[in-house]
């Protein structure tokens, strides 16, 4: 029997919540300099090249709605499009790219991540937003924490964030939302134990 979130197959235009942490716990980001280059790699597979349009790396067809880049796991929100293929594609292309990076420059061998990335189809309006509310509430610090996409759903604009596939709300509106849910440890624990963090 597989792993819990670990089927990968996926249907065009629906969101999934992506997410992996490193073996054993490890930390996969040391630095804002590893978190920059992770940032890197999905803006690489996703937005295509200012210049002429080309890329000598693969574009995929999914756009980014969410992130949070913590010191041992990461949380993305992805929409899948019409490419059944471009989630496990972009994931792939991201994770070996990234490990390979962190590998040469931390001096470190073998795996990095805890084993394939999992995923979790998300199947209502109502738990889009309240996955979108788990990913923006894991730092502790969220309003102020920079390696997330919370700022963007806070009013500043961003060319890799896209999140107008979920239900409309303001700057306001969704600030609110966040505070609504008063007890934080209780949303977390729920979110990890559906997905078995």
């Amino acid at each position: 029997m597989p792993a819990r979130n670990t089927v990968k197959e996926y249907r065009a235009y629906s969101f999934y919540h992506v997410y992996n942490r490193g073996a054993g716990g490890r930390a996969i980001f040391f630095d804002e300099v590893d978190r920059k280059k992770f940032l890197s790699l999905l803006q690489r597979h996703i937005l295509p090249p200012e210049n002429d349009g080309t890329s000598k790396y693969p574009i995929y067809n999914i756009q980014l709605a969410a992130y949070c880049l913590m010191g041992n796991h990461f949380h993305l929100l992805l929409y899948q499009e019409e490419d059944p293929h471009a989630i496990t594609g972009f994931m792939r292309s991201v994770s070996t790219a990234y490990s390979m990076y962190f590998n040469a420059r931390h001096k470190e061998k073998g795996h990095l991540f805890q084993g394939i990335y999992k995923a979790s189809h998300i199947s209502s309006d109502s738990y889009l937003l309240h996955i979108t509310r788990y990913i923006h509430l894991n730092p502790q610090t969220y309003l102020t924490y920079r390696w997330s996409s919370l700022r963007y759903y806070l009013g500043e604009s961003s060319p890799l964030v896209r999140h107008e596939n979920l239900p409309s709300f303001s700057p306001d509106e969704y600030k609110q939302f966040l505070e609504e849910y008063t007890d934080r440890r209780q949303l977390l624990k729920e979110i990890k134990s559906d997905l078995a963090l």
